[in-house]
């Protein structure tokens, strides 16, 4: 039997008694610290008042950039930026490389933050996208790395893991060789890496750009995106906020001055209850001794128990769907769901949440997602009710 870590999240439970939340890979439920971290983002606001930036940008936000350093093994806390979404690094990332089009390596797979931008880029003549097949999934690592090694881009962009199948890259070190100042500049879309499966950059923090969030597995909710940016690499973005004018600053005389850290990316005025909640939510798993490999192993047991019930016929006509992320030995970086392609995806979504299961569909792939707020009761309800249903 895995622990039980519901009293850690009794607010959002507490909420919808009868609801089964599978779906922490879409849309993860808040625990309990991020309600005290909400609090007190409303509270310090107003007490601090006129004061209440250089609260911010003096204690919260350091907090806060300790947390990731830790988390991802990196050296300098100062190189990570908050932006309330990841698609405002990529509009910066993108602005900073100067000569247009800018020739952008990627996939077929990446999320739509950067998908739909990448080809409005491309309708304007702003860029050049080559897009490499995720299929088949078994060579990609070794496809996608050829055609970095040849050369032709400015910008190599990648997910970790890769939001509708699952699957995680194991090219990360090989990309980062290639990554220069002058570019080409490598960039890691890690949303559903970060405090998903333990990552580790200590490596490669200086040659790769890597941006995530909150909302997933970070269990902060919306708002708290960062960009990790390393040094060197896009000193001056076009697109800029007036907070990168503030710290040690550089640049032409006369000219925009940025910060020289990774400050240089800071948008403009935010909402900063999203760090509150994240700081919250880190000293929450602190206090409670729990890493990212612990969370990430009480949900891969959890999950292995539904995917040995899919194998062994125990779910009813959900066996006739393809897994496309078969958890395997458990080895390497993974993600936190279950992928499985049908044609009945998206009735066997509604059907589940008729019987409120939660679930979340991309097309004609149904994913299942496990974290922390799940039991093993709550896994054996759900394969009662796929075998009942299907």
């Amino acid at each position: 039997m895995t622990p039980s870590y519901k009293p850690l999240f009794s607010r959002a439970l507490g909420l919808d008694p009868e609801r089964l939340h599978f779906a922490a890979h879409s849309h993860h439920l808040w625990p309990d610290a991020s309600f005290d971290g909400q609090v007190r983002a409303w509270v310090e606001a107003n007490h601090f008042a006129d004061r209440k930036w250089d609260l911010v940008f003096g204690e919260v936000i350091p907090e806060a950039q300790k947390h990731v350093a830790e988390e991802l093994g990196l050296p300098d806390p100062d190189t990570v930026v908050f932006a309330p979404n990841t698609h405002d690094f990529l509009v910066r990332i993108v602005s900073g490389w100067e000569t247009k089009p800018v020739r952008i390596l990627t996939t077929d797979g990446e999320f739509h933050s950067f998908r739909r931008q990448a080809e409005r880029w491309e309708e304007s003549g702003e860029i050049v996208a080559t897009r490499v097949p995720l299929e088949p999934f078994n060579t990609f690592d070794e496809r996608f790395t050829a055609a970095a090694e040849a050369g032709g881009h400015d910008i190599i962009l990648v997910s970790q893991v890769f939001f509708r199948t699952g699957r995680a890259i194991g090219c990360i070190d090989a990309l980062a060789a290639l990554a220069k100042p002058e570019g080409p500049w490598v960039v890691i879309d890690g949303y559903h890496g970060f405090m998903a499966t333990p990552t580790d950059l200590s490596k490669v923090h200086d040659r790769i750009f890597y941006l995530a969030g909150g909302y997933k597995y970070a269990m902060t909710g919306e708002g708290a995106c960062f960009l990790h940016g390393p040094p060197g690499f896009c000193e001056r973005p076009v697109v800029t906020g007036w907070f990168a004018e503030f710290g040690n600053l550089s640049g032409p005389p006369g000219g925009v001055q940025y910060r020289e850290d990774g400050g240089r990316f800071w948008g403009a005025t935010f909402d900063s209850s999203g760090l509150y909640r994240f700081n919250a939510v880190r000293r929450m798993l602190e206090d409670e001794g729990l890493t990212t490999a612990d969370v990430s192993a009480h949900a891969d047991r959890l999950r292995t128990r539904f995917e040995q019930a899919l194998a062994a016929g125990a779910c009813g006509g959900l066996d006739a769907a393809e897994v496309l992320n078969p958890i395997g030995s458990g080895e390497g970086p993974h993600a936190r769901f279950l992928a499985l392609r049908h044609p009945d995806a998206q009735s066997w979504k509604a059907r589940l949440l008729e019987a409120q299961i939660v679930t979340d569909v991309r097309d004609d792939t149904i994913r299942f997602g496990f974290g922390l707020y799940q039991s093993d009761e709550d896994v054996e309800r759900l394969i009662a009710v796929c075998k009942r249903l299907f």
